[in-house]
């Protein structure tokens, strides 16, 4: 049986929050724009990140002065009250991305959840190093399938666990086929199903969430007996609503 959907889920949880604060009547402008590549990750040695070849944006909601971050491909500059945000449509990408990234906002100025802007600079390789070690201390040597292809994780992650053990599924077609550090990257269209069999563990990108394929997978690793664990900045909100396992390490 599907679980609830998470972004349904977390709209329950956070609009009963601000019903009980009286927040949805205030006067609080929403403001999502979206980022340049350096105001969202800096300057990283590192060339490959998704950001950086274009194929997703960062956009950035502010709250009260505290800010919320959600990875897009359907950027879509947005202004209003916290109320026209919960009362979005969330069927289409731009409308997930605005309301993720103002509940992320509004979560870190509630002190509901940590890390909802992304590491900068050299950030992302210390955050990579820190999430194989996490999971090799908590979950000893498993076979790591990751979905969403982040650089500088895998390649900890193949340096921790070796190729044989660690395989990824992406969107972009130039990354599918291919092998990154030694590991298989498979089509994350039609083989997310096989990678979640094949794992013990999976380590999710919460870019999912404003993509709308989170709860599939979700419910899959559940079906499968295999723990899950998102990463990044867009799931912040959202896992500490919700009690989701979360690794990000290096966020701001």
């Amino acid at each position: 049986m599907a679980l609830k959907p998470v972004l349904e889920e977390a709209r329950e949880k956070i609009q009963k929050i601000i019903t009980d604060q009286r927040l949805g009547d205030e006067p609080v402008q929403i403001t999502v724009g979206t980022l340049t590549t350096k105001q969202a990750i800096g300057n990283p040695s590192r060339q490959d990140f998704a950001l950086l070849e274009g194929k997703e944006v960062m956009i950035e909601a502010q709250f009260k002065g505290s800010y919320g971050q959600a990875f897009t491909d359907q950027p879509h500059d947005f202004t209003g009250l916290l109320k026209d945000v919960m009362s979005l449509k969330l069927e289409t990408k731009d409308n997930r991305a605005i309301f993720v990234a103002t509940l992320n906002a509004v979560a870190a100025q509630l002190g509901i959840a940590t890390g909802a802007r992304h590491c900068r600079d050299e950030e992302p390789e210390k955050c990579g190093a820190e999430i194989a070690r996490y999971i090799l201390t908590n979950y000893g040597r498993v076979k790591v399938g990751m979905v969403g292809y982040q650089p500088a994780i895998l390649e900890n992650l193949v340096d921790t666990f070796g190729a044989d053990n660690v395989k990824c599924t992406d969107l972009n077609p130039k990354n599918i086929g291919s092998l990154k550090f030694g590991a298989e990257i498979w089509d994350g269209r039609n083989e997310t199903e096989k990678l979640i069999k094949w794992c013990d563990l999976l380590l999710a990108t919460s870019s999912t969430i404003v993509n709308n394929t989170f709860d599939g997978i979700r419910d899959e690793a559940v079906s499968q007996g295999k723990r899950l664990i998102n990463f990044g900045v867009t799931g912040a909100g959202v896992s500490a609503l919700l009690g989701l396992e979360r690794v990000c390490f290096q966020a701001h």
